[in-house]
């Protein structure tokens, strides 16, 4: 029996949405490319002036009141990437001041010293970027949760360099165990359209040189041993950065003053640290980890105490970068004990805590062979395999949903602890 043709209406339809789709993320990529650049180049500036001037750093509680009063004076106390996320489950609104408030308030916590990423910035300019895009071409509930996915996926291209990295992060940290395939397209596309502006601006995609050592099956018992540690790592991330914020605006409930004192506490540890290596984000020592394998081996704790204070007290920034100083750090403290090269142990480890800490594996396998190659493959899988399953329901993200279990194929529809 003949089979019937597809029909000409139905083809004509998919042949819409997709010209629709990669004319809106062109678009939504193309803003995003621009703001990502300016905000790349203003942190970057932020990080430079401060090493050059040293000073700075006891500016940092007058910055964390300025930071305050400003989202006091625009409304935006206790919005961030979980908003981002509530805005696609749910369809709520995203307040267009977020962009240029959380633009201004993270380069400013990078100026005077605290302890924060920016990827985590990112998603929060780039999903406000994305709705207010969609409102303006006035598109309907459902597809203005996709373009704010293109805008996430715009703004982490253009500030890692990471594309397929960044697509399919934007897809999977939404809701774990179910991704919307309709915006593969248009995120693939919004990130590769902010991707080619950031290389027109001369900023160079993130990229470090490591070696895998060959596939055998002791060195694969062995990652998966640093897996396990970094899944641990991760709970042990998590509930720190949950439990002292929750702590610090119980103790201290004026937000101003919360965050004056986060600065004198960060300016404290820096000097009992004898360092500044854990004030900003700290690319020099993740890049030494995972390219000479020298790290000290305290440096992933202190990270956290820096982050936990800074992001506690009122800063603003991200916990993605600090993540990545944690897990290279860590996996590049346990390497030699694992009998792993220190170098690439910090690869792996950057990679799994990623993943126990945002519960995205398949993006966390993309972002590493982006980062290091596909040479060590294999094994960063193993690692962030073990990773995922072990670090539980834990997330950075409340908002993040996990639909299915981590033990066995059930539907279970709850929120990250």
């Amino acid at each position: 029996m003949k089979k019937p043709d597809f029909p000409a209406r139905a083809a004509l339809a998919f042949v819409r949405a997709f010209v629709k789709w990669l004319a809106l993320a062109a678009v939504t990529g193309a803003a995003g490319g621009l703001a990502g650049s300016a905000f790349y180049l203003a942190v970057a500036s932020a990080t430079e002036l401060r090493a050059a001037s040293p000073w700075l750093l006891w500016l940092l509680p007058a910055a964390g009141a300025a930071i305050a009063l400003l989202y006091r004076f625009t409304k935006l106390d206790g919005l961030g990437t979980d908003t981002v996320i509530d805005a696609i489950h749910e369809g709520r609104g995203i307040n267009i001041l977020l962009v240029p408030v959380i633009f201004v308030s993270t380069a400013a916590t990078h100026l005077f010293g605290g302890s924060a990423g920016r990827e985590g910035a990112a998603l929060q300019i780039g999903g406000g970027l994305g709705q207010n895009i969609a409102r303006l071409f006035r598109l309907d509930d459902k597809d203005t949760r996709l373009a704010t996915l293109c805008g996430m996926s715009a703004l982490f291209s253009a500030l890692f360099g990471t594309p397929l990295t960044a697509t399919i992060f934007a897809l999977e940290v939404i809701s774990v165990g179910e991704i919307y395939y309709a915006g593969l397209v248009p995120c693939l596309a919004s990130s590769l359209a902010a991707f080619g502006l950031t290389r027109l601006f001369g900023i160079a995609p993130t990229r470090f040189e490591v070696a895998a050592p060959a596939l055998t099956a002791d060195m694969l018992w062995r990652v998966a041993l640093l897996g396990l540690a970094a899944a641990l790592m991760s709970v042990i991330l998590c509930e720190t950065m949950h439990r002292s914020e929750r702590a610090l605006k119980r103790l201290v409930p004026n937000g101003v003053l919360r965050a004056v004192l986060g600065g004198c506490a960060v300016i404290a540890l820096t000097y009992i640290a004898g360092t500044t290596d854990y004030n900003g984000a700290g690319g020099e020592v993740i890049a030494a980890a995972i390219e000479r394998g020298e790290a000290r081996p305290w440096d992933f704790a202190l990270k956290l105490v820096f982050t936990a204070v800074t992001l506690s007290s009122g800063f603003k920034g991200g916990e993605m970068v600090p993540t990545f100083f944690i897990g290279a750090t860590l996996g590049c403290a346990l390497g030699p004990l694992l009998d792993i090269p220190a170098g690439f142990a910090a690869a792996a480890g950057l990679a799994a805590l990623f993943c126990g800490a945002v519960n995205c594996p398949v993006a966390s396998v993309i972002l590493a062979i982006e980062l290091f190659g596909s040479g060590g493959a294999v094994y960063f899988a193993v690692a962030i395999a073990v990773a995922y399953m072990l670090s539980g329901y834990s997330g950075l993200y409340r908002s993040q949903k996990i639909i299915y279990s981590k033990l066995k194929a059930e539907y279970i529809d709850i929120h990250a602890k």
